[in-house]
């Protein structure tokens, strides 16, 4: 499975792939971060798409993803998983990360989507530990990749610091 893990250094919304992972918010509004980019560069279309979710379903819980299409973006899909903000660890914070890139995976292969991009969800405004979240993304994502048909996953990140832990936290334990 890890030929099908590979990390790039860079801006999540420019990827050629099938679908991209926004780090969302709960009411799907568009935020800071991965989240506003992700709008932003993919336009109004997103962003109605959301709406049209926030009324049927009340937008997104915690752990859990929905999917739109890509709108102005290179990826046909953007997948909307919301992480858990970080309370110091006693409230299911780890669980309910991991559950959020499980949904997206999930959606995923429901979607027959062969290469995904994710970001490093629930890290940046929501203060996720880097390097706990690292451990956990790349757990829940290499057993899922054990029994699924998706062909490449990609962790994009942003910063120096996030991406040389994901390479550290990869190498250590895979």
């Amino acid at each position: 499975m890890k030929e099908k893990i590979t990390f790039i250094k860079g801006d999540i919304v420019d990827q050629e792939v099938d679908a991209i992972v926004n780090a969302a918010n709960s009411a799907l509004a568009g935020g800071g971060g991965v989240d506003g980019a992700i709008h932003r560069a993919g336009g109004p279309s997103i962003d109605e798409e959301c709406r049209i979710i926030r009324e049927q379903r009340g937008g997104c819980p915690t752990g859990h993803a929905v999917i739109t299409g890509g709108g102005n973006l290179k990826a046909k899909y953007v997948i909307h998983a919301v992480g858990p903000i970080w309370k110091g660890g006693n409230f299911n914070e780890d669980n309910l990360l991991a559950s959020a890139y499980l949904e997206s995976l999930k959606l995923a292969d429901e979607y027959n989507i062969k290469t995904i991009v994710f970001p490093s969800i629930s890290t940046g405004a929501y203060g996720f530990p880097i390097e706990r979240a690292a451990r956990i993304a790349l757990r829940t994502v290499l057993d899922y990749l054990v029994s699924s048909n998706i062909q490449e996953v990609r962790f994009v990140l942003f910063s120096d610091r996030d991406y040389d832990v994901y390479i550290k936290t990869y190498n250590k334990q895979y």
